[in-house]
């Protein structure tokens, strides 16, 4: 490499030096020495860039400035790069209330959701390109009216309360709802179309977090604590951006008090009106919620099954009483046919012993009858002995029981003759009479 030699002058002295009087020695100076110099540092490169390609001055900080655009705009197409169409780039500067301030600085796709940072370096880059040095650096014919939307957008998007303002009224942050044949088209499109709807919609809110609408398989109680939520909205927007502006006069106060209160009213009209659409909002989505259907549906089945369950449990009970009924009345039948059956065997039976006690009677009566009414083969019975035994053998029968009668008819049955028949009437006369029944001598003919 080249060197170069230079030879600088020593600069003059200033009046009233008067350094011979007070020149101290402090040290000596060294023995000069021949050094090589080696240039460096921006200007010389902006120099020797000159010379190179032979530009003027002029000419190479206009290209310098468009290469230095250019890079901004490389570093920055990463995510605040966005293409400007001619109608942008022709608005007025007085309509800055007009304006997408989101649109101007290239932050569509962010907009309320934009930090500091990203608002900071979008500036930077609208102003190296558009700033009027620039263009007139690059010989563009374009005024300064867009730079100035661009410094309106900085300006309001930098202030908290006027950003909070204009997006109270940004509609292009907004997601329309889907209609209702996009929503049911697929069992997931319900919860992707209208999902984003609230998600913009939550920006809002004055309560945060906001619940979001979740999936299909979202619980009950998700569900309802969501749309709870968002049929109670406490939402900030307050529409003040889109004020009229107040004369700033003081010589017309009537105007001022009353463009005034026609703002008022203004925001008042779109506070109820943007109440009534998020409202609307809600119902047109709670309408097309399959999750509100099936929990209907489950409730409509718990219900059906306690129905059904109380029913069964009333049928159950009346089957039990109806059975325990029919068993009382089978029972209580059953021992009428029991008391039934015995009152006839009691019947029978009463028949029966009556027909015995006849039957026995008729074998006591008979025994005398046949025994020649105990007198000896042959004799004929008169009327009066006939009387007297029948009038006896009545006497012993009225003082016996049945018992004795069947025993004493056993005794008989069978006896012809009249000793034997005697015997025992004889026998069966001792006897009661020794139980005290006869009194000796009662009988006429059949006692001992």
């Amino acid at each position: 490499m080249a060197t170069a030699q230079v030879s600088l002058p020593l600069p003059v002295l200033p009046e009233g030096w008067s350094a011979p009087n007070d020149f101290k020695v402090l040290g000596t100076l060294s023995t000069a020495n021949q050094r090589n110099l080696e240039p460096v540092g921006p200007h010389f490169l902006a120099h020797a860039r000159r010379k190179r390609h032979k530009r003027t001055f002029s000419e190479d900080e206009r290209i310098q400035a468009q290469e230095n655009v250019k890079k901004v705009e490389d570093d920055d197409a990463d995510d605040i790069s966005e293409p400007e169409n001619e109608l942008m780039l022709g608005r007025d500067a007085k309509d800055w209330k007009g304006q997408d301030h989101y649109a101007v600085l290239g932050l569509s796709k962010y907009r309320y959701r934009a930090t500091d940072s990203q608002i900071k370096r979008a500036h930077r880059k609208k102003v190296l390109r558009h700033h009027p040095d620039k263009r007139a650096a690059t010989g563009s014919s374009e005024d300064d009216s867009f730079f100035k939307c661009i410094q309106k957008a900085f300006e309001i998007l930098t202030d908290p309360v006027k950003r909070r303002q204009f997006d109270s009224v940004d509609e292009n942050a907004s997601i329309d709802p889907p209609s209702k044949k996009a929503a049911s088209k697929s069992p997931t499109a319900f919860y992707k179309l209208w999902g984003p709807v609230f998600e913009s919609e939550a920006r809002f809110s004055r309560v945060q977090p906001v619940p979001m609408l979740g999936n299909d398989k979202s619980t009950k109680e998700e569900v309802e604590e969501f749309y709870n939520f968002w049929f109670n909205f406490e939402s900030w927007r307050s529409f003040e951006y889109q004020d009229e502006d107040v004369p700033d006069d003081n010589e017309n106060r009537d105007q001022k008090r009353h463009v005034e209160r026609k703002n008022n009213n203004a925001r008042k009209k779109k506070k109820t009106e943007d109440t009534a659409r998020l409202r609307q909002l809600v119902d047109d989505c709670l309408a097309g919620d399959e999750r509100i259907k099936k929990f209907k549906k489950e409730a409509r089945a718990g219900k059906d099954k306690k129905r059904l369950e109380k029913e069964a449990e009333e049928k159950r009970v009346l089957e039990e009483a109806k059975k325990a009924k029919e068993e009382q009345e089978r029972l209580l039948k059953e021992k009428e046919e029991v008391e039934k059956a015995e009152k006839a065997e009691g019947k029978k039976a009463k028949e029966a012993a009556k027909n015995a006690v006849k039957k026995n009677k008729r074998v006591l009566k008979g025994s005398v009858k046949d025994a020649n009414y105990l007198l000896p083969e042959g004799q004929d019975a008169g009327a009066k002995r006939i009387d007297e035994i029948l009038g006896d053998v009545e006497a012993v029968m009225g003082k016996i029981d049945n018992e004795e009668l069947a025993a004493l008819a056993g005794k008989l049955g069978g006896l012809k003759l009249a000793d034997e028949v005697g015997a025992v009437w004889k026998e069966e006369v001792k006897r009661l009479e020794g139980a005290g029944k006869l009194k000796p001598g009662e009988l006429k003919v059949l006692g001992p």
